[in-house]
């Protein structure tokens, strides 16, 4: 009998593979130190408490001294949340990151008082202190946009409660995450070859892509088995984020808590609710691509583990990390120089922790913060799917990369609607540098398989959650139990509508919301859609236009000096409007008749 495949342990990665955090700090001895002194000098911050009325110089000094313990702060947030998700079963980083969020909701405690004392203060006045001090002139939008927020701000004291509560608040998720990451315990399975692996949620989409259908869905009912077992807990964990969310709109006095969620990046719900009827009105286009999926794979039905496997079994696109690395390179070469440059720092300084390894975060993310590098978590496979997942999570570093170097601490992050666009911009020009190099029909089908399914679950699959996430805080606000059952009827109902007759829905499906973090990211899900949507403009424009390489080079280092919908108007995006997402099914189009004419 073969040995069964298991995860190395932390210590037996190849150090060239995981990430450098000291930058961040040299050392856990050099984060207890940072962390004491943030501790011991932060609460100081109280003696400015009543004092912003008095002048433009205090509120001057307030707000810098407020803004430099936040950047301290932050420091020790990224350290600890980096530390504990390369291995989520160690104790004493699970210890370390839940002390830095205890003192993340203190600290947020002890400035709690400064928005509503700020914003008692007449705007005309905030006015004059600008004309006043020339050096309030740098935080002017800044100022600007808080005062947006008038009406939804509370008296000091009640804000003073929300504030204690955060750490409360985010218990919900904490938990969701704990036992997805680390308690969580697949069964073995059978590989191609017969050998016994360990499931996990590494391998879980690579056994997904596998040619034999017996593989696929003896992965796809033994994944869910475990969460069928555990469905109850968590939909407990999940209504209870529903319910902070609804709780939070509230008392914040937004219509809903979508209201509240958009409302925080300036964004108007129509953005949203254009994107669901974009959408709706496009399935029959998705339903066209499933239909030729089953039609190419010969199936008499298609199921929900049948969405990820090549169309054609000649396709092997085996891409290790080194080969990807040279791949992005060149796939990124319109970018330019300066965009050429700071991807090869991410691969020589390791910005990357590469290796899926015992109790890692699943999935892949880009984390950084102003005054440290923006690293990279990945769970590595040799795949075409691993490959865009790094020129995904690159796009989003060089972002932050570059924002974080040309503007001010105070503006030096993007707003969270702006965050998939760059992502995602990359995995357009990947795709189009990937079709140009290919020499044969079969790669120009794997390809274009891959750009359609990314489409796929980047736009029709993120707007089937983003529905599905609207509809759970909606019923939940309305007095209805988001008990598993509820949750399972709907979501299985919502899949067969978006998947069409063409696809069998197995009952496993129905438990998919159960294992989907980003319900938890308070309406985050939305944003791949027309992220993805935006980008294909954007990487059009980058190819054709003159002026938008330029123009996308200003959109990446624009962070929050001006609100999102004016950043991309200026990118060339007007993402007030329907046309953008046209145009990104114009692509998916013209994409799927390409590919339908290579397979006749």
């Amino acid at each position: 009998m073969s040995k069964m495949q298991e995860l190395p342990a932390r210590e037996e990665l190849p150090e060239d593979l995981t990430w450098d955090l000291k930058s961040i700090y040299e050392s856990d001895q050099s984060f207890e130190e940072s962390f004491a002194s943030f501790e011991e000098n932060y609460q100081s911050l109280a003696s400015y408490q009543g004092t912003l009325a008095d002048g433009a110089d205090q509120l001057l000094t307030a707000l810098e001294n407020i803004l430099a313990s936040s950047r301290h702060l932050g420091n020790l947030h990224l350290y600890a949340h980096l530390k504990n998700d390369q291995d989520t079963s160690n104790a004493k980083y699970q210890e370390l990151y839940d002390r830095v969020r205890s003192l993340s909701s203190q600290f947020s405690v002890t400035i709690s008082w400064f928005q509503p004392e700020l914003l008692a203060i007449d705007e005309g006045k905030i006015q004059a202190y600008i004309q006043e001090n020339s050096e309030l002139e740098l935080y002017r939008h800044y100022l600007e946009r808080l005062m947006t927020k008038k009406e939804h701000t509370l008296r000091e004291s009640e804000e003073e409660l929300l504030a204690g509560a955060s750490n409360l608040f985010s218990v919900p998720g904490q938990t969701f995450s704990v036992l997805n990451n680390a308690d969580l315990k697949f069964p073995v399975i059978e590989d191609e070859e017969g050998q016994k692996v360990q499931l996990t949620h590494g391998n879980y989409s690579e056994f997904l892509e596998s040619k034999n259908r017996r593989v696929r869905e003896n992965a796809f009912k033994n994944y869910y088995s475990v969460y069928e077992g555990l469905q109850n807990t968590f939909a407990t964990t999940l209504y209870g984020n529903v319910k902070v969310q609804n709780y939070r709109a509230t008392v914040r006095n937004y219509s809903s808590a979508r209201d509240a969620a958009l409302s925080s990046n300036f964004i108007k719900e129509d953005v949203y609710d254009r994107l669901l009827e974009a959408v709706d009105n496009h399935l029959p286009s998705f339903h066209r691509y499933l239909k030729l999926r089953k039609k190419v794979l010969k199936l008499k039905d298609l199921h929900m583990y049948d969405m990820y496997t090549p169309l054609i079994k000649e396709s092997s696109f085996e891409v290790t990390f080194e080969e990807a690395k040279e791949i992005t390179l060149q796939a990124l070469k319109p970018l330019g120089a300066e965009y050429q440059e700071i991807l090869q720092k991410a691969f020589d300084e390791r910005w990357i922790d590469v290796c899926e390894n015992k109790g890692k975060r699943s999935g892949a993310y880009s984390s950084g913060n102003y005054d440290n590098n923006p690293y990279i978590l990945l769970n590595w496979h040799d795949s075409l799917n691993n490959l865009y997942t790094l020129v995904h999570e690159l796009g989003h570093s060089v972002h932050t990369y570059l924002t974080t170097k040309n503007q001010p601490y105070i503006y030096g992050d993007y707003p969270i609607f702006l965050a998939e666009i760059a992502s995602t911009t990359n995995e357009n020009l990947l795709t189009i540098y990937l079709l140009n190099q290919a020499d044969t029909d079969t790669e120009k089908i794997t390809i274009l398989n891959q750009y359609l399914d990314g489409f796929k679950g980047t736009v029709f699959r993120q707007t089937q959650f983003a529905e599905f996430e609207h509809f759970m805080h909606d019923q939940a606000a309305s007095g209805q139990p988001l008990i598993s059952h509820f949750l399972n009827e709907h979501y299985y109902k919502l899949n067969k509508r978006y998947y069409g007759e063409d696809v069998v829905s197995d009952e496993e499906i129905a438990l998919e919301w159960s294992r989907i973090p980003h319900f938890y990211y308070n309406y985050y899900v939305y944003q791949y859609a027309t992220g993805f949507c935006a980008s294909s403009a954007l990487a059009e424009a980058i190819l054709s236009d003159e002026t938008g390489l330029d123009r996308y080079l200003s959109f990446l280092k624009a962070g929050q000096s001006d609100y999102p919908i004016e950043v991309m108007k200026e990118a060339g995006v007007d993402m007030r409007s329907s046309d953008y997402l046209n145009r990104a099914f114009e692509v998916f189009d013209r994409y799927l008749k390409q590919l339908e004419d290579l397979i006749q």
